[in-house]
């Protein structure tokens, strides 16, 4: 971490009228402690640390004599602990002065994605008279935040999963006119080859859903083979990746169509919901940044699920609008959230998230997944083309 660095985070703890920073983690139990410090988690962790940034002055860290040179990157004096006692006092000497201190804490568990303290470390703290806030508002603006290097791996990605998808369907098309079985596992699998071509990584999946199984928004084929992939069939694609390279964010994105010559009347009702759906969702997002007016997570989704709800498919919408985007699928930004948590971060400039609304039934579920990368003034919107109406595959 820069001196630059520190100083814009010290300067975001003063406006938020935080004493300063605890980052603490236990075996890696913290991630984001490690991104937003900069630290590299392959080193050998197994000993309790705490790294403290204080809103004025110098920061500070306390480590294990055991691994007493992990943090040694990192700017300002070191305390070393051997003991429980000896831990104790040390962390009484960084504290020494501060009050109210911001962690990877959620009052209540609200918001998952940054509950990353221990009850017990939080319990401790409280009990020598420290005041636990949550960071999750930081968080964002040093975790979250994309550097112009990093939206060029993004746009970089993009291109890539595009390609990927037209030989994916290129390869499905001419199977099925030859007459030859696929199976979800098998299209996957050549899917999972072409990443290896295009030098594009992901951290699992995609997700190849047939039929039913699209119904479900988490499936993925197992090695058996999953379901035939077969004409007649609604299929749905969910695939993702990032570049083989340090920073490089992520790029996810939904595709789905009908693997047939003409698309029965019901499939393409659903669909236009769920893209009346996600269209409304980025037309609020659009609106609002280009007015300079601040918008929450909660706010979007509360748009694209009452857009569906609206049309009677409500029940069927079962999880969040969208997630944000960063150097993991699922970041550590604002979330397009009222539904399974109630986001209230804001969604700040050079931050990306999905747009996924999606419809899941018995016989087949429609999801359209686009990137949003908020820019300062305006928006983009990455997956392109956007697809606006369901194919009919095998007439292409």
């Amino acid at each position: 971490m820069d001196q630059a660095r520190l100083a814009q985070m010290q300067a975001a703890l003063r406006t938020a009228g935080i004493d300063g920073w605890l980052f603490y983690d236990f075996r890696r139990n913290n991630p984001i402690a490690y991104t937003v410090l900069g630290v590299n988690p392959e080193q050998t962790f197994t000993r309790r640390w705490y790294y403290f940034v204080p809103a004025q002055g110098d920061p500070a860290r306390l480590v294990s004599a055991l691994e007493a040179g992990n943090l040694d990157g990192l700017p300002g004096p070191k305390i070393v602990y051997q003991t429980r006692q000896d831990l104790a006092a040390g962390l009484a000497q960084l504290l020494a002065g501060h009050t109210r201190l911001a962690m990877e804490y959620s009052p209540l568990g609200a918001l998952p994605i940054v509950s990353r303290v221990d009850a017990g470390t939080v319990d401790y703290l409280r009990a020598q008279g420290k005041e636990v806030v949550s960071s999750a508002d930081i968080v964002q603006a040093f975790e979250a935040t994309w550097s112009a290097d990093a939206l060029a791996t993004h746009l970089a990605a993009e291109q890539r999963l595009a390609t990927i998808l037209r030989e994916t369907l290129a390869q499905i098309r001419t199977a099925l006119a030859r007459g030859e079985s696929l199976t979800e596992y098998g299209v996957q699998q050549e899917m999972l080859a072409r990443y290896r071509q295009h030098d594009l990584f992901c951290d699992h999946g995609p997700i190849v859903a047939s039929g039913p199984n699209s119904g479900n928004p988490h499936y993925e084929p197992a090695p058996d083979g999953g379901r035939p992939v077969a004409a007649g069939d609604l299929l749905l694609i969910d695939w993702w990746g990032k570049l083989r390279q340090p920073g490089a964010v992520y790029a996810d994105y939904t595709w789905v169509g009908f693997l047939g010559s003409e698309v029965p009347a019901r499939y393409g009702a659903v669909f236009d919901v769920v893209c009346g759906a996600r269209d409304a969702a980025i037309a609020l997002v659009r609106r609002q940044v280009q007015a300079g007016t601040p918008l929450q997570g909660w706010e979007v989704d509360d748009v694209a699920r009452a857009y569906i709800t609206e049309r009677g498919y409500g029940p069927a919408f079962v999880h969040r609008t969208g997630h944000n985007i960063g150097q993991e699928t699922h970041g550590n930004g604002a979330n397009l959230d009222n539904f399974e948590t109630q986001d209230t971060r804001r969604l700040l400039p050079h931050t990306c998230f999905s747009i996924e609304p999606g419809i899941y039934l018995p016989e087949f579920g429609i999801r359209s997944e686009v990137n949003v990368v908020v820019q300062d003034g305006d928006i983009l919107v990455t997956g392109r083309p956007i697809q606006q109406a369901l194919p009919a595959v095998l007439a292409e």
